[in-house]
Parts: C-alpha cells; sequence; structure tokens
C-alpha cells in the first residue's frame, strides 16, 4: 500500500551492540512500522552517543522518510541519544514525544523520566523511543496514527479537507 514510504530503525544500546544481549526493541519496531506500510531497513544495532548521529546521518542521506531509534533516551550516564539526535535535526516536533510520554504515562510513571526527540533533518522525520519493549509498543500506538500524515506533509502534501 504505501511501499514508496521507507523507514530506518537503530537501536541504541552498548550492550546489544557488544552481543552482551539480544535488541528486542528493534525487530518490534521493524514489524510495527512494517505493519503500517513502509518499507522498513534495520534494526541497525549501534552503541549509544556519537554511533548513534553517525547512523542518523547516514539515513538522513540515504533519504528515508523516517527513521526511528529505539533506546538511549533516559537520564542514566550512558543515555545520549537525544542529545546526538539535536545536532542531527533542522528542527524539533515536541508534540510527538509529548504524545508518546503521555500515552505511556498512565500506565509506567517512569515513562515520564524519558528525554526521546522528535524532528526533522532534510526531509526525514527522525523519533526517539524508549528501549523497553512497552516503551516502543506505547510509540508505535502513538506513531501509528500520525506517521503517514508526517511523511505525507514532508512531502509538500496538503492538509485534508472536511467534506
Amino acid at each position: 500500500m504505501l511501499a514508496d514510504y521507507s523507514a530506518l530503525v537503530v537501536t541504541a544500546s552498548n550492550r546489544a551492540s557488544a552481543g552482551v544481549y539480544e535488541d528486542k526493541g528493534g525487530p518490534i519496531l521493524v514489524e510495527g512500522l512494517t505493519a503500517l506500510g513502509f518499507a522498513v531497513d534495520g534494526p541497525v544495532v549501534v552503541p549509544d552517543g556519537d554511533p548513534v548521529e553517525a547512523a542518523l546521518r547516514e539515513g538522513v542521506t540515504a533519504g528515508y522518510d523516517v527513521i526511528v531509534t529505539t533506546g538511549g533516551t533516559g537520564i542514566s550516564p550512558t543515555d545520549r541519544t537525544p542529545d546526538v539526535t539535536r545536532r542531527v535535526l533542522d528542527h524539533e516536533i515536541p508534540g510527538i514525544p509529548e504524545a508518546i510520554r503521555a500515552y505511556g504515562r498512565d500506565k509506567v510513571p517512569t515513562a515520564a523520566l524519558s528525554r526521546g526527540l522528535a524532528g526533522v533533518a532534510a526531509g526525514t522525520l527522525i523519533v526517539n523511543l524508549p528501549g523497553s519493549t512497552g516503551g516502543v509498543r506505547d510509540g508505535l500506538a502513538v506513531l501509528g496514527r500520525i506517521l503517514v500524515h508526517a511523511v505525507d506533509q514532508l512531502r509538500g502534501g496538503d492538509h485534508p479537507r472536511p467534506s
């Protein structure tokens, strides 16, 4: 249906990238974005920090419509995904991460601790999701309602008019 819509999934995890444990959030994201009709690449599993920035820049250069990250959004000293994402973005879209945090907060109060960002870099929408599988599912629940419209807008589409 939306085969010309492309997405890249990036997992930010020091331990998963080192093989300490298996990436669980990335495959859930791939499955969820595929179900939304996106052609999905990844998950690309990298350590948090500068490797995330490099993966984002590569994805923007490759022209993906959407890049969704999982992991590295918390408040621990190693959680740097939002910081490196901010360096890539042309502008932020604060409503997306606000909606994702609000969606998860009633079930899991610590969802409020996510520092995830969303924004646009050279026509690519980038969204940071938490690393937990629940945080990924909550993010997909929110993104499922807005992602196609957001991509259409970034491609220059008009707002739908009431009939």
